[in-house]
């Protein structure tokens, strides 16, 4: 769009991911039983199954909209904090257990998700 003699600049999205997590966050906080995620990936749905999986969220459904989809995520109130890291950092199996020890908070309590070229793991 054009106004005047300026062009406005459009705002792109860096990160879906990053963006679909912080949105289940700030709905998990805000005590919401739905929350509406959008656009879709395959990489955002492979991460809610892995949610879904250990219990942190009910269910979610994908609505295909012709465009880039939307996903509506049930919250069951399990869901503390989740989020990226930024940026992808290189993790060497043998590093593995000092990454999370410092990001979880104690030995029993979390699960670190990561993206691998062959799919997505957790710990």
């Amino acid at each position: 769009r054009c106004v005047g003699k300026y062009r406005s600049a459009n705002m792109v999205r860096m990160n879906v991911l990053a963006d679909a997590l912080k949105c289940l966050c700030n709905a998990e906080k805000r005590g919401k039983r739905q929350v509406l995620i959008r656009p879709c990936s395959k990489v955002t749905v492979k991460f809610l199954s892995v949610m879904m999986k250990h219990g942190y969220i009910n269910e979610f459904e994908i609505i295909d909209d012709h465009r880039a989809g939307k996903i509506v995520v049930e919250l069951n109130g399990r869901l503390n904090k989740c989020g990226v890291i930024a940026p992808r950092f290189d993790v060497c199996i043998r590093d593995m257990e000092r990454w999370t020890s410092n990001l979880l908070p104690s030995r029993q309590f979390g699960y670190i998700v990561l993206t691998t070229s062959s799919g997505i793991m957790d710990h």
